[in-house]
């Protein structure tokens, strides 16, 4: 199976210590192994977002922080933007 390469943001690196800090590991673990094997996995579901962040996607992780990501199809590369509050 050919999978897809993630790359972090730097933003996405720190917030990677919120998430640990929260106990949201395990949940978003999981939603970046279903982005490695296909971003437009559906369950679970995901948005393309519009506006600053136009071209973007949206996994929740729980009721309020989301997994915010841009695919690149032609490099088969998924790029980690956040991975807490989008909107803070």
């Amino acid at each position: 199976m050919v999978t897809w390469e993630l790359a972090y943001s730097r933003h996405a690196c720190n917030d990677a210590k919120k998430i640990t800090a929260a106990g949201l590991k395990d949940k978003t673990q999981s939603l970046l192994k279903i982005l490695e094997v296909n971003p437009f996995q559906n369950p679970p579901p995901y948005e393309k977002l519009v506006g600053d962040l136009n071209g973007a996607y949206s996994r929740r992780i729980n009721i309020q922080h989301r997994l915010v990501y841009e695919v690149f199809p032609e490099h088969r590369t998924v790029r980690i933007l956040r991975m807490w509050s989008r909107y803070e």
